[in-house]
């Protein structure tokens, strides 16, 4: 945890979001990011997701069984989302999302947004072409071989 912390402090200074990130897997650090959004225009760019694709990359998988994620911060949405979907063993976090909004950080909006029926969300949102959107899955489901997640 220290270390997440400590990259968060550093990301500050040079010119980043206050966050990091460390993934850990058998007691030795195999991802790390900083928040970068600023850096390089990427909104994906979160510490956590960083360091997941890092992690990811080192591991030559898209999954982190057995692993645990460092943050100093408790994950945004996204984050959530990316951590769900990478599937570690544990998530320990340092600053709550309450304090991290108390600077300028509220992601508050984007946790009620997720709750809201599609048609009742901020950004517009309208299903279009139902039936021809399956045929991505149609394929999928034929496909022999095919690497489910």
């Amino acid at each position: 945890m220290r270390e997440a912390i400590r990259l968060a402090v550093k990301s500050v200074a040079d010119g980043g979001g206050p966050f990091g990130c460390v993934v850990v897997k058998d007691g030795r650090v195999i991802g790390e990011g900083v928040n970068r959004v600023t850096l390089t225009n990427d909104p994906t760019a979160h510490a956590e997701v960083v360091a997941i694709r890092q992690a990811c990359a080192h591991l030559g998988g898209f999954q982190l069984e057995g692993c645990t994620l460092y943050c100093s911060c408790e994950p945004c949405p996204m984050c959530l989302g990316a951590i769900y979907w990478s599937r570690p063993s544990a998530v320990f976090f340092a600053a709550s999302r309450e304090e991290a909004a108390a600077v300028g950080f509220d992601d508050e909006f984007i946790y009620t947004e997720v709750g809201l029926e599609v048609e009742r969300r901020r950004i517009p949102m309208r299903r279009l072409m139902a039936d021809p959107g399956q045929e991505p899955f149609e394929v999928w489901r034929e496909t022999p071989g095919r690497h489910g997640y």
